[in-house]
């Protein structure tokens, strides 16, 4: 009889807490599976890719082996004008997103009209691909489904690319792993959760919003502002570029740090950013002894600062 309280407390512990886990982990989990994907869940998979952070394919999250988002304003195939259109490029190489190679994570609807009339079945990753979103009739109801147009137009990676311009490419895969690796999700969340909240900061998500998302980057402390819908909040890229070099020529008390880094050396020109002599500057504007701040090289069109705020306009 000895000790017997404390085997029965063990096991009653024991009990509590895989149903606890069950609870937690499981059924949100079956639920996730039956829940057929959103418009928003759709067009986040496919220009974050597979995976988002640290992963063999980007170990130094440097926004490797992540797709394109581009608008379309010609045929890739005939060179004429066209009404515009938004695809998602894939280069050789470049992984899928899990809903692809597990097509069941569309949902019901979804998964028949991407496997039937859209032919993801078809794409290959040592090939790429040239993916976007169409409209389609399941059952009676309409769906938006995924439409692999490499193998329905025959549109390849390297033909919509040619035709693409830079100012039409969104490097937004890439733009949320600098959001990852910088931590910005712990400052940052993504997830409007009250009444106050909805009025501020927009509608909050839905289930099928995060269908072959990972990470969701929902965070877990707010010490700035929800970025959910930012991009419809403010769409000035000139005001990001100057918020991210230095908060403080934006927002005079932020407690948000620079990232000025992600410039990298040289800016859209070429040139060498000289940051010693902006800060002296910058210095020097706060407390008064110039009237104007210096101003914010512009980035670089392969720079990391670029994919970040790619993927920030990208929120909407």
């Amino acid at each position: 009889m000895a000790f017997r309280e404390y085997k029965i407390g063990a096991r009653m512990f024991a009990v509590c807490l895989g149903g606890s886990m069950t609870i937690t982990l499981l059924f949100p989990s079956i639920t996730l599976a039956l829940a057929t994907s959103s418009d928003v869940g759709l067009d986040k998979s496919f220009y974050a890719g597979h995976e988002t952070g640290f992963n063999l394919e980007d170990p130094f999250l440097l926004g490797w082996n992540k797709p394109l988002k581009v608008t379309l304003r010609v045929d890739p195939k005939t060179q004429q004008p066209m009404e515009l259109k938004t695809v998602y490029v894939y280069q050789p190489g470049t992984s899928f997103p899990a809903s692809i190679l597990h097509p069941r994570i569309f949902g019901k609807g979804i998964q028949e009209l991407s496997e039937g009339q859209g032919k993801v079945g078809e794409a290959r990753r040592e090939s790429g691909a040239v993916f976007t979103l169409a409209k389609g009739t399941f059952q009676g109801a309409e769906y938006s489904y995924v439409d692999n147009l490499t193998a329905t137009r025959g549109w390849t990676p390297a033909e919509v690319m040619l035709v693409a311009k830079d100012e039409d490419v969104l490097h937004a895969g890439a733009g949320k792993t600098m959001f990852v690796r910088e931590g910005c999700w712990w400052c940052h969340t993504m997830l409007p959760e009250e009444t106050q909240d909805w009025q501020v900061f927009g509608a909050p998500p839905m289930l099928g919003d995060f269908n072959a998302e990972s990470p969701t980057a929902f965070g877990s402390d707010r010490k700035g502002p929800d970025l959910l819908h930012v991009g419809s909040r403010n769409s000035s890229r000139e005001w990001m570029m100057l918020h991210f070099f230095n908060p403080r020529l934006v927002q005079p008390h932020s407690i948000m740090p620079r990232f000025d880094y992600l410039w990298g050396e040289k800016d859209a020109n070429g040139q060498k950013i000289d940051f010693d002599k902006w800060r002296a500057e910058y210095i020097e504007y706060r407390d008064g002894k110039r009237v104007n701040p210096p101003e914010v090289p512009a980035y670089g069109k392969d720079s990391e600062i670029r994919y970040l705020i790619d993927w920030i306009m990208s929120l909407k």
